[in-house]
């Protein structure tokens, strides 16, 4: 390739080393961008036209022939260049090479800075887009689950550690709101996001005459970036989506990390289908929680990312920097890791078992209910601290002789408060103690059933954002 073929290289006298050539070309991560790319030309040529840079003609083979490249591409007959750089001189030295001269036409009034940006953009609306409808999807799988076992009781946790009775329709309703808070934030960035940076150009607009606001409305944008400086070099909103997303990573390690602890044999409550677990090599009886540890290991790598986008911005003057560069490939991974985990993990939890028996099982001699206990003599009147007194010196008795709340009799609870009646013996029973919960937000079946109702109606507004 001779010097004359770079788009760029007129003041140049000689060649780029191929060195340079190859330490310098994003094309092959860069050319994902190619549809998002030829629709920002198609707008900009559109706009060309209605301010007379373009004629009718020229518009139209610039128009037509983009279109014929997007075809070349989506076929996989496009020849990608690395001497041509980028996804974006790619594409336009392909439309000068099909269309001559009215091709180099199509570059007025916009630089790769501003092109780049708005191709950004376009690509991360449609990401969000997409893992908004992974999320939902996920989350209409926990409803169904939550509602077939909104009265299945287990063990609720603290410190890894037998706390109270819960039920297991309950605890997959927390898993649905931390996605909930996951899909809110994507919207949240979807907005912000969404303003148009074309006529920035490389960083302080241009004196064609171009406007502006035809190019924001013909590809969607609510608004356009207010100022030239800001708009080619702001990544807030990749930070912010990679932000998002390691938050959401995090949420699906944590959901993994229970699921591995509960298909173990030490808890044996759920059971992952043959089809989503692995074998050993070596060990003819493993079952192992394989989907399941890969979603607990990628969560690292989108915190990584995000780590990597905060520091290759944190020293950047403005305006564009060719540091910038290096954002796409880590932004590309993260969208397509939350992409690939929350689709594996919605079918995960889909297809897995529940051992509801196991479930009651470990809540036996647990002292579950102890807290029940306590607030039974609260409504009667006895101060909290004392109330707490008391039950801690039962469980210390039930300790001392190696017997369960769920043994006891009245006597025995008498000796320790007169307070106490029968009706504190029914408390005892864990399907009683979920039961007593029964306010919004509770543990209590009914309650179970009130929020798989509203998470649904939530959902059919949600899809209808989107």
């Amino acid at each position: 390739m001779s010097k004359t073929t770079k788009l760029w290289g007129g003041r140049f006298q000689e060649r780029t080393n191929p060195d340079v050539e190859s330490f310098t070309a994003s094309v092959a991560f860069d050319r994902r961008l190619y549809a998002f790319d030829i629709a920002g030309s198609i707008a900009h040529a559109q706009m060309l036209h209605e301010i007379g840079i373009l004629s009718e003609e020229e518009r139209s083979a610039i128009v037509t022939n983009l279109q014929h490249i997007l075809g070349e591409i989506e076929q996989d007959r496009f020849d990608w260049s690395d001497e041509l750089e980028d996804v974006h001189m790619n594409i336009e030295q392909r439309l000068t090479d099909l269309i001559g001269d009215a091709g180099k036409k199509l570059h007025t009034g916009r630089s790769r800075n501003d092109q780049v940006a708005v191709d950004l953009r376009l690509f991360t609306r449609s990401a969000i887009n997409i893992i908004i409808e992974g999320v939902i999807e996920f989350q209409e799988t926990l409803l169904e689950r939550a509602e077939s076992e909104h009265a299945t009781v287990m063990p609720g946790y603290t410190h890894l550690q037998v706390a109270q009775p819960i039920t297991f329709g309950h605890h997959l309703m927390a898993w649905f709101e931390m996605l909930d808070r996951d899909r809110l934030r994507f919207l949240d960035a979807a907005r912000r996001l969404n303003q148009n940076p074309l006529g920035a150009a490389a960083l302080a607009g241009t004196s064609i005459p171009i406007d502006r606001q035809m190019t924001t409305d013909a590809l969607g944008f609510d608004d356009m970036c207010r100022n030239s400086l800001d708009a080619v070099s702001d990544r807030d909103f990749l930070m912010e989506v990679c932000a998002a997303i390691a938050i959401t990573m995090v949420h699906l390690s944590r959901f993994a990390d229970e699921m591995i602890l509960w298909s173990s044999d030490a808890f044996g409550f759920v059971q992952f289908s043959d089809e989503y677990t692995t074998g050993s090599s070596i060990m003819p009886q493993k079952k192992n929680p394989d989907v399941a540890e890969l979603v607990r290991g990628k969560s690292a790598r989108t915190t990584g990312n995000l780590q990597a986008l905060l520091v290759l911005m944190k020293a950047q003057p403005l305006a564009y920097n060719r540091d910038n560069q290096e954002d796409k490939e880590t932004f590309f991974d993260s969208i397509d890791t939350v992409t690939d985990c929350l689709h594996i993990m919605q079918k995960l939890v889909e297809n897995m078992s529940v051992d509801q028996e196991n479930m009651r099982r470990a809540l036996d001699g647990s002292f579950s209910t102890a807290t029940d206990l306590t607030e039974f003599l609260v409504k009667q009147h006895v101060p909290f601290r004392e109330a707490h007194e008391i039950v801690g010196r039962i469980v210390r008795s039930c300790l001392d002789s190696n017997t369960t709340l769920e043994n006891l009799s009245l006597e025995q609870l008498n000796e320790f408060s007169p307070a106490f009646s029968q009706a504190a013996l029914e408390l005892i029973r864990p399907e009683n103690s979920v039961a007593s919960r029964d306010h919004p937000g509770g543990t209590a079946p009914k309650q179970v059933l009130s929020a798989v109702q509203k998470g649904r109606q939530r959902l059919e507004q949600a899809w209808s954002e989107l």
